[in-house]
């Protein structure tokens, strides 16, 4: 493949490191600071790029106290001739970070930017700057795309653990030097509090680095800004972020478990206070937008949605999907008629227009949820469906009917390349569709690759619904529930698609970035 890693791009990130990733953080890093009367302003959470375009990219940060954001662009790491950005004002109102648009951006080239904090009240005082990269998106092909995806990072109790080194897995993912990387979701556990210890299976302790506000579940708004900014604590992920453009979507763990619209916690659960999950998720959506860069939950933007389209060139169009705002309740998802289904009404014909509008090569799906995996849902004690699968392998049902509409339209409207990415089951494997297996056989053969966790517990694979025809051709997942990251089990997937070809290879890795599998597809097929 003719993609390249562009020469000093490693030695950017080793220059931007000096203000935002020292091995050993403040104690102070891990709570919201209150405003310093002294000093320059200090960005110690570093910097992050994401919702890159041929010409555009946001660029994120935040500071320990009230500042004026500023960004310098360049072609060079020298940044000779800069073009300067004035981005917003950092305060309490966003929890001191910002994000700044950069537009008018050379199409298919290495940029790089460094962040400039400055003193509100004196301009001229100014921070260390902080230093970040990312290449734009090319308008050919020549060059090709390689992205990684994985999610469901500092779950179930394992949190930062300096004695393992942190969250290794994100440098095992630095060293392909991705053009970016889609996170599926469960970017935090907010539902999930650390303790300073967690047992091992061999008698050793598990040691996290802990916070306040990962004390307890997340309730309030500081809370949930407070598990965002926790992650932000690990060196290895502030790395990451400066090299690595980001596509982020959520799932159920930014708000809590398992949660759908209109939920009331039952007393079962005497965890929480805030009993309505719409409260509880207005506030971790809000403090979801202050801490990544994303296009569509910026203030200039009207609709504040997570599902949108990522156009990556030629080559490839990746589909975010939002499978937790707009579902109906969890239940045995066994219903005969179901037009609201787990993506909405509205997000349903959104991606079915989208996806007969592209002209990409690849149409990547990236679902926050797995079609064919079974998903229970025991959280208020019932036997309920988290996911789209209830394990009927027969006729459609539930959640399946609106699966079962859009795979449907791909064939009959003839849409070429698509594939789907997901996470969420804590294991990894690869999943093949299949008409001739199906109870339900509309539609053309396509395949599902799972990854993840990145830095969370794992579990035993998933039992498979029939009703689309998965036959399982890859699984690695341990035996035992809530394997600590200590155990392995913790993997991540690379998509590398052939400028020359075209052709789109997926290979899942585990934490320190061996090769488990590997499956070549080829370009201009509506289903193989």
């Amino acid at each position: 493949m003719s993609h390249r890693p562009t020469p000093g791009r490693r030695s950017v990130l080793r220059g931007s490191l000096a203000a935002s990733a020292a091995l050993t953080l403040p104690a102070t890093l891990g709570a919201a600071p209150a405003p310093a009367l002294s000093g320059r302003p200090k960005a110690g959470w570093g910097v992050q790029a994401g919702d890159v375009t041929a010409d555009s990219g946001l660029v994120w940060v935040r500071c320990d106290r009230p500042a004026r954001m500023i960004v310098e662009t360049a072609a060079t790491e020298s940044f000779r001739n800069p073009r300067r950005w004035h981005g917003p004002l950092l305060g309490a109102g966003t929890d001191f970070t910002g994000t700044t648009r950069l537009h008018g951006l050379p199409a298919g080239e290495q940029v790089h930017y460094r962040v400039l904090l400055a003193d509100p009240d004196d301009p001229r005082r100014t921070g260390e700057p902080v230093r970040g990269t990312f290449r734009t998106t090319p308008l050919g092909r020549r060059r090709g795309v390689r992205f990684l995806w994985s999610g469901d990072l500092a779950g179930q109790g394992w949190g930062i653990n300096p004695d393992f080194g942190g969250y290794t897995i994100y440098r095992a993912m630095a060293k392909l030097d991705p053009d970016f990387f889609l996170c599926s979701g469960d970017n935090v556990y907010a539902d999930g509090p650390l303790s300073a210890t967690q047992a091992l299976p061999d008698g050793s302790a598990w040691r996290n680095i802990t916070t306040e506000e990962k004390s307890k579940v997340a309730e309030t708004l500081a809370e949930y800004r407070g598990n965002f900014r926790y992650n932000l604590l690990d060196e290895n992920l502030r790395r990451f972020n400066a090299q690595v453009p980001s596509i982020i979507q959520w799932d159920d763990h930014e708000v809590r478990n398992n949660w759908y619209p209109g939920e009331v916690i039952t007393s079962a659960d005497p965890r929480y206070t805030e009993k309505s999950i719409d409260v509880l998720a207005a506030r971790a959506r809000r403090a979801f937008s202050e801490y990544f860069p994303l296009s569509t939950l910026q203030p200039q933007d009207r609709h504040g949605r997570v599902y949108r389209v990522m156009r990556h060139g030629p080559l490839l169009d990746v589909f975010v999907l939002d499978m937790r705002t707009y579902r109906n309740a969890n239940s045995p998802d066994d219903q005969a008629v179901d037009p609201q289904g787990i993506l909405g009404a509205e997000q349903l014909e959104w991606l079915k227009r989208e996806l007969s509008r592209s002209r990409a090569v690849w149409k990547v799906i990236a679902a926050d949820m797995p079609i064919g995996l079974v998903v229970p849902d025991t959280t208020e004690g019932l036997p309920n469906i988290e996911a789209v699968a209830q394990g009927d392998p027969g006729a459609p049902l539930g959640r399946e009917l609106q699966i079962a509409e859009l795979l449907r339209f791909i064939k009959h409207r003839r849409i070429t390349g698509t594939v789907w990415l997901t996470a969420d089951v804590h294991h990894t494997s690869a999943q093949h569709y299949q008409p001739s297996r199906a109870a339900f056989t509309d539609f053309e053969p396509f395949w599902e690759f799972v990854s993840g966790p990145l830095n969370a517990g794992a579990f035993p694979a998933s039992a498979l619904d029939g009703t689309f025809g998965p036959e399982l051709v890859f699984v690695k997942a341990p035996t035992d529930s809530n394997v600590s990251p200590a155990g392995g089990y913790q993997f991540f997937g690379e998509v590398d698609i052939d400028g020359g070809s075209g052709e789109l290879t997926v290979r899942l890795r585990e934490q320190d970035g061996t090769v488990l599998f590997t499956q070549v597809l080829q370009p201009g097929r509506v289903g193989q």
